[in-house]
């Protein structure tokens, strides 16, 4: 028997596999000879010594050393961004940089995520700088048939006379509209000469009562949803005909890990519709009075007419040459000369569903090996410090997968999301650790960091009003303690403070003030 396996890519335990089927081995068969290959024919030394330093971290595995010959061009490039719009905004840049630096082509070129709801932003501004991308294994995010389904009720609640819409979503989910009674319904329509929706009311549609009674509830929601689209924010009626609709419940039917991320997809449009909304409101800080009167619609017709030239774009893209996105389970086995593992944050890349399971953390570790290990040459990491889910922007922390990885394999890029710095500081002797979040600490060394005295908060804190966190303020915050706030930026509804607190083995962070809670002192 001849048996070739890594227990290092075991990344499908969701799937039934177990690893215990290779780390067990020996024992089952004690009079087993093995040959380890630990020459990596594909990656240079800082991605390969990234990989080893990663995996040691592993509770069990069979050890060895991977190792390599080919020549460091590059260290891993980390991007540190405020959001996940930056982030994908970044992305996109550098990639476009690396086109023209190094002449490569897009099909050298790769985005890795760890779910696919997260392609959105990355097929937006890609779309922006006119770079053509296929998404591996599956359909652009526009064109995914839950995306589809809900984006045609948006359309639907906008404009009950689009037909598209009607007919996609008039029995899904199903209400007890038989396909036989909207043939019929558009043999009236047409007879008619006008509108299914017009055809609705009409008596002569010869259907049951049951039919009748469904499509009179059916068009009622749509005329509420209707009479409230042009006043109210388009994320509040879009969760509202998430849930009405009934493909809410449908999706949280489903459990399997494709269920999972249908659900994904469909929060991943309400966070970009919460976005939208946010975006409008805050681009008015800009403008003047009659501009305002024009521009400050945050309605739901506006955000469709924002997708409409994303969602026709999908149609265009029929070269070989393009870039390729994928999850980083689709990318086992498959190399590129330039790759981007993107959203690497705690409860994201590890995923908060594999940190409940006993086993689940090694698991996510193996799967970042995996991504990693895709990188040929180039390996740039990116994280978002605060990123849009279920509708609203929340905070994250780098992923301590990040913290694995020596500091003299990292490159900080600048930018709007790096760490300050002054003079040549990238070039002069540095800790052993990257500056991504100020300077990342062993994760072994994390619970005696955590026995730190707690920040003593007065009984009479107060969080102060916005318009009182200014540069030089003196705050309290209520995890930090007491800290100088650097600078601030952004729109009036979503300004950033870089604050310098007195006791944080971080130099600064950089926190999102409508979501903290600080007093002026």
């Amino acid at each position: 028997m001849f048996v070739v396996g890594d227990d290092a890519q075991s990344i499908y335990a969701f799937r039934g596999a177990t690893i215990d089927n290779i780390l067990d081995f020996e024992k089952d068969y004690p009079n087993l000879k093995t040959f380890k290959l630990e020459q990596n024919y594909r990656s240079t030394h800082h991605i390969v010594s990234a990989a080893n330093e990663v995996i040691s971290y592993n509770r069990r595995q069979l050890n060895k050393t991977i190792w390599t010959d080919k020549v460091d061009r590059h260290k891993i490039k980390l991007i540190k961004c405020v959001t996940d719009d930056e982030e994908g905004r970044r992305v996109a840049d550098l990639i476009l940089e690396q086109k023209h630096r190094y002449h490569l082509p897009n099909s050298d070129i790769a985005i890795l995520y760890r779910t696919n709801s997260q392609s959105r932003k990355f097929e937006e501004h890609l779309r922006r700088l006119n770079l053509p991308y296929r998404v591996f294994g599956g359909m652009s995010f526009y064109q995914r048939k839950e995306v589809k389904d809900f984006v045609a009720y948006l359309r639907l609640a906008v404009n009950p006379r689009d037909e598209e819409a009607l007919r996609r979503v008039i029995n899904f989910p199903a209400r007890g509209i038989s396909d036989a009674t909207v043939d019929k319904l558009s043999a009236l329509a047409d007879a008619s000469n006008v509108t299914m929706w017009e055809a609705m009311l009409d008596p002569r549609l010869d259907v049951t009562d049951r039919a009748k009674k469904s499509m009179a509830t059916f068009r009622n929601m749509v005329q509420d949803w209707q009479k409230r689209a042009a006043s109210e924010s388009a994320y509040r009626l879009a969760a509202d005909i998430l849930k009405k609709s009934g493909l809410l419940d449908l999706l949280k039917g489903d459990t399997s890990p494709e269920g999972i991320g249908r659900l994904e997809n469909v929060n991943a449009v309400l966070d970009a519709i919460s976005e939208f909304t946010d975006n409008q409101a805050n681009d008015i800080e800009s403008l003047t009075s009659s501009e305002t009167l024009n521009t400050n619609d945050r309605s739901l017709a506006a955000y469709l007419q924002t997708i409409t030239l994303l969602t026709d774009a999908d149609e265009k893209n029929d070269g070989n040459d393009h870039i390729t996105l994928m999850s980083v389970h689709s990318a086992k086995g498959l190399e590129f000369k330039s790759i981007f593992v993107t959203g690497l944050e705690e409860n994201l890349f590890p995923s908060f569903m594999a940190l409940e399971e006993p086993n689940g953390l090694d698991e996510e570790r193996r799967l970042f090996y995996v991504a990693i290990t895709r990188a040929k040459e180039f390996l740039t990491l990116s994280f978002a410090q605060n990123r849009y889910r279920f509708g609203q922007i929340r905070v994250s922390e780098p992923s301590r997968f990040l913290d694995e990885i020596g500091g003299q394999h990292y490159e900080l890029l600048g930018g709007i999301g790096s760490a300050r710095s002054t003079g040549n500081t990238m070039q002069r002797e540095a800790p052993a650790r990257a500056s991504v979040s100020g300077n990342f600490t062993n994760p072994r060394q994390r619970a005696l960091q955590k026995a730190a005295a707690p920040v003593a908060i007065p009984a009479d804190f107060k969080a102060s009003p916005l318009e009182d966190i200014v540069p030089g303020a003196r705050v309290l915050h209520l995890k930090f303690g007491e800290g100088k706030i650097l600078s601030v930026e952004g729109p009036k509804d979503n300004k950033v403070a870089t604050i310098e607190f007195k006791n944080d083995d971080m130099p600064e962070r950089r926190i999102v003030l409508k979501f903290a809670k600080l007093q002026v002192v």
